[in-house]
């Protein structure tokens, strides 16, 4: 699916190792009275999740049901078989994993049960909305109907908002390794899901796919009313000048990662001008290496005054951190105190494609809940 993020997620898995899991476990099993009290803040706090992939919260027992249910073999006979295969150790045993899960996904059905799982996973961290990215091209390129694909997420993002009190929206990722024709294609297959789908983005391999190969498709899909974020993995090809497109040249809303923008003064102020918002993911993207020195991401963007959020990426391959948990892995690698916590989730808000209206009723409510917990 998308090489480039998965490339430096299962490099970062290595890197993470040696600098920030000590300090991620801590985090989440913190016995002391200061940690707990931390840890119940950030599952309670009203929040919104801006970067999550819906392929990748494909957990394994899911994965296991939907494989029977499509008679998909997989080369597991438990489930336990199959949440030990999760245990990556390089790049291509991830990629080999990642790329089995699609072949379950097969019915307008098995999108449906995993988008409704994501949603009520998500509802119960106190995530009142969220934005899904979702590949189309993963699954068009096998042969399934774009619609089979739409009318599964969309049905359960309907029953989440009845059944679980969670809003939500779709945004339809290109895979930048594919043409720009192809790109085209797959928005025009989009506009008649206009009122599903409210961004578009781009993920996938960056080497030599920079994000002004698409500026024609974004142009169009600008026009089309559509709003505009795109990955900028940690330390590619040319990452500085991918990120001075997106914020120059196309000028999207919202960066996804963009960590390397912290190596460019010039760039932080062209993205505090713009008041652009970052998705940073903090299990897979945390953290930078610049002369020796580890520099944690979200912490640096905070200090530089910079719209980030915290969000989940893929979390069923990421020891199933979702939102919450990264809140908690954020606040013990960035020494977070419970005011950039609350800074973090009005930053998502603020940053999310919603009605002013509806904003205002999600601020008043983190609003509230600062009250309560001051």
């Amino acid at each position: 699916m998308t090489f480039g993020r998965r490339f430096f997620l299962a490099n970062t898995m290595l890197f993470s190792a040696s600098i920030a899991l000590t300090g991620r476990a801590s985090a989440v099993v913190a016995s002391d009275g200061a940690g707990d009290d931390m840890t119940r803040f950030i599952y309670a706090m009203p929040k919104a999740e801006m970067h999550v992939h819906i392929e990748g919260t494909l957990e394994p027992e899911m994965k296991f049901r939907l494989a029977q249910r499509n008679g998909v073999s997989l080369p597991y006979s438990t489930v336990e078989d199959m949440r030990a295969s999760y245990n990556f150790h390089d790049l291509q045993s991830f990629l080999k994993i990642f790329y089995e899960g699609k072949t379950v996904l097969l019915k307008e059905q098995d999108f449906y049960d995993l988008t409704y799982a994501y949603l009520t996973k998500a509802a119960s961290q106190n995530v009142l909305y969220a934005e899904i990215f979702f590949d189309p091209q993963m699954h068009t390129d096998r042969g399934i109907p774009f619609a089979t694909v739409m009318n599964g997420l969309t049905r359960a993002q309907a029953d989440g908002r009845r059944n679980l009190k969670i809003d939500s929206q779709l945004v339809l990722c290109f895979e930048r390794e594919l043409t720009a024709e192809s790109a085209m294609k797959t928005l025009e297959a989009a506009l008649p899901y206009r009122q599903h789908i409210v961004g578009i983005g781009l993920d996938s391999d960056e080497k030599n796919n920079p994000p002004d190969k698409f500026r024609e498709v974004f142009a169009r899909a600008r026009k089309a009313g559509f709003h505009l974020t795109m990955h900028c993995d940690l330390n590619q090809l040319d990452t500085h000048e991918h990120i001075r497109q997106v914020l120059e040249d196309i000028q999207a809303d919202r960066i996804d990662h963009g960590g390397n923008i912290l190596e460019r003064p010039d760039l932080v102020a062209v993205a505090k001008r713009r008041g652009t918002a970052f998705t940073v993911c903090p299990v897979a993207c945390g953290w930078l290496r610049e002369n020796g020195e580890n520099i944690n991401i979200i912490r640096g963007m905070l200090d530089q005054g910079l719209k980030v959020t915290v969000a989940s990426d893929d979390p069923a391959y990421m020891k199933s951190n979702y939102v919450a948990e990264s809140l908690v892995v954020a606040q013990g690698d960035g020494a977070l105190s419970k005011d950039d916590l609350l800074t973090l989730a009005r930053n998502s808000f603020e940053a999310a494609w919603i009605s002013p209206a509806q904003r205002k009723i999600y601020l008043g409510k983190l609003e509230a809940f600062r009250r309560q917990w001051a």
